[in-house]
């Protein structure tokens, strides 16, 4: 389990307690093995996909040390212990968290710095006392706004009408690289009336192969089986063709999700709920409210020649 960037704050200090320089990255690693943090742990990201979770608790729990002028950072991803870090461990104190941190100044006025001014004493003291860091708390709020619009751009795409839905179908396929433009593509879908069969579109832009599509407007409880995938098999088959997509705005069974064809027919399943997070991701039937740039101190420019 990845500690929080709370608990990361003592034995951070304890690593730099003899008073001689390191290099973050160097405390990272004695941390990871302090805690025992796996190899797939340390490869955790966080939701933007930006940055190690782990990688990023050390670095909170570094900042927190540093702002309350317990390290000291003389020059680029290099840390020392203060006189007053010193002073902190000889207490010998068996957790140091931002409550505890409360009692040093520099501290203080770091966080009176970056409270908002209609931030009440109450609501500074929880979001200061929270375990997790300012990027994990952005990205959990990011996720359940995303989480809000994917419900509702499910809803609305299931009182579509076949035709409607035929369409959305084909114009997330061309914007995911697919079949070209969307007047080629459209052209095939609902066209063919195989069995199992909705419409066909391009591999790619010069049409060097071609992809079945068997689209599925079914309300959530209406789950894909098995049986629905061997007749989109069979009806690849009668065709000759190797690949096919099936789209549902429901989910499939767990035997549908385990059936392999025994041929060499590649199928890929698309349900609801990824569905709506790639109509988000290709900016199809949503558009972009706001923008938040998450920007960090640039070493590099401040750095001497």
């Amino acid at each position: 389990m990845i500690p929080d960037f709370q608990t990361l704050m003592l034995p951070f200090l304890k690593c730099v307690s003899d008073g001689k320089e390191y290099k973050v990255r160097d405390v990272l690693e004695r941390l990871a093995t302090e805690f025992a943090v796996t190899n797939e742990e340390r490869k955790e990201l966080l939701s933007s996909g930006t940055q190690a979770i782990f990688d990023n608790r050390v670095g909170w729990a570094k900042t927190y040390l540093k702002k309350a002028g317990l390290l000291d950072s003389p020059s680029r991803a290099i840390v020392v212990i203060t006189d007053l870090g010193r002073q902190v461990l000889s207490e010998g104190i068996s957790r140091i968290d931002t409550r505890y941190l409360r009692r040093f100044p520099s501290y203080l006025e770091f966080q009176k710095a970056s409270r908002k001014d209609n931030e009440t004493e109450e609501e500074a003291t929880d979001a200061e006392n929270n375990m997790q860091t300012p990027e994990e708390n952005l990205d959990k709020a990011y996720q359940r706004i995303r989480r809000s619009l994917a419900s509702e751009l499910l809803n609305r795409v299931i009182e579509l009408s076949p035709a409607f839905f035929e369409r959305l179908v084909v114009e997330l396929l061309v914007r995911m690289g697919y079949g070209g433009s969307i007047k080629e593509a459209g052209k095939a879908v609902g066209k063919s009336g195989d069995e199992g069969i909705d419409g066909t579109i391009k591999e790619d832009k010069l049409g060097l192969d071609i992809i079945y599509i068997q689209a599925k407007r079914w309300k959530p409880g209406n789950v894909v089986g098995r049986p629905e995938l061997q007749r989109f098999v069979g009806a690849l088959a009668g065709q000759g063709a190797k690949k096919g997509i099936f789209i549902t705005t429901s989910s499939f069974t767990k035997e549908a999700l385990g059936y392999i064809p025994k041929n060499e027919t590649k199928i890929v399943l698309i349900d609801g709920e990824q569905l709506a997070q790639l109509m988000i991701d290709y900016n199809l039937g949503c558009t972009t409210q706001q923008i938040y740039e998450l920007k960090k101190l640039d070493s590099d420019y401040f750095g001497e020649e």
